[in-house]
């Protein structure tokens, strides 16, 4: 699901304009059948046309009763993947990602804020499938239907334990592109909701397609890209999980530098293959006499937990049930001199 920062029922009455290039479309000519493909095939398939294709869309994304319009536009050029997020309404932000330097335009705080992502991660994601992620969920199709005009496949992505959510997901018979997509708890709830309203394919897209509407006159650049990444201190210790809720490892261990922290903070990230987390550790030693309070919050499909380990504050935040943010983050502890950072 879409993570417009990093990062939104009712029936949507929408018409889905389509724009396929000759070109693109015979690409698309399978030599079996689309009814002869597996479930799991239809992820895979989606995953493929995610991130080898040209497009440029507009879809709803509703989360916690509000409804938001943006932009997507997404292109493969020589190998290098260039996408655009923009607010449609409301606050007007935008997100530009070249490779691996993602650039947040914020006008409402008068920032731009650039830093570094891994260059496969999308600005707007969808369930991808590999042999871990099988053996966590059940993938099945559920039906076939109609949507806008267009014939699709239902797939669900139903996990077998607490400590991740499920999608179900229309797919594109023709294109094998998703049109909508939706987030939902451990009791079936639909917590999240995108809606494509238009979506063109395209064999060349400009580079003015990556360019912010919005003039940048007068407001402060914040850059963690210069540095994002620090050699860990041979004496500090390094932090990780006793335990992990079934099917989660970690796959990210650095040393950070972030807006309004006292100093370095290590950056940790688990991940069963669709779901990840993010933990931050920074040192907050708590006054005599006062003891730390652990604190939680939920935003739509977006969880975070805080809490104190040795003089330690931790912070974990995911778009995973409230229970697997708390669970990683109270099974943290310093198991002595960290390794080197990658």
């Amino acid at each position: 699901m879409p993570r417009p920062l990093r990062s939104n029922g009712r029936l949507f009455s929408l018409a889905l304009a389509w724009a396929v290039a000759g070109a693109a479309a015979a690409a698309e000519v399978a030599q079996k059948t689309s009814s002869e493909f597996a479930p799991a095939q239809w992820l895979e398939r989606m995953d493929h046309a995610l991130t080898t294709r040209n497009y440029d869309g507009t879809f709803s994304h509703w989360q916690g009763g509000r409804v938001e319009m943006l932009r997507i536009i997404h292109r493969v050029q020589d190998g290098v993947v260039a996408e655009r997020l923009a607010s449609l309404d409301g606050s007007g932000r935008e997100f530009i990602r070249t490779g691996s330097s993602l650039a947040c335009y914020l006008p409402d705080r008068r920032t731009v804020l650039v830093e570094q992502r891994p260059a496969e991660e999308s600005l707007v994601s969808f369930p991808t499938l590999n042999d871990q992620t099988a053996s966590l969920y059940t993938i099945r199709e559920v039906g076939h239907t109609r949507l806008n005009h267009r014939e699709t496949h239902v797939i669900t992505v139903s996990p077998k334990d607490e400590y991740r959510y499920g999608y179900r997901l229309w797919i594109d018979d023709s294109t094998a592109m998703p049109l909508k997509s939706q987030l939902s708890d451990a009791h079936g709830a639909v917590i999240e909701q995108l809606v494509f309203a238009s979506l063109t394919l395209s064999t060349r897209i400009p580079d003015s397609a990556f360019r912010p509407d919005i003039s940048t006159e007068g407001f402060r650049w914040l850059r963690n890209d210069a540095a994002p990444h620090l050699q860990p201190d041979a004496a500090a210790p390094a932090w990780s999980a006793m335990t992990l809720p079934p099917g989660f490892r970690m796959t990210v261990r650095s040393a950070q530098v972030l807006p309004g922290s006292a100093g370095p903070v290590d950056h940790l990230v688990f991940t069963d293959g669709f779901a990840s987390v993010s933990v931050f550790v920074e040192r907050q030693p708590t006054p005599p006499g006062q003891a730390a309070v652990p604190e939680s919050a939920t935003v739509g499909s977006s969880s975070a937990f805080s809490t104190v380990v040795d003089g330690h504050k931790i912070t974990a935040v995911g778009e995973v049930p409230p229970e697997t943010v708390r669970f990683i983050a109270s099974q943290l502890k310093a198991q002595g001199p960290a390794p080197a950072s990658h």
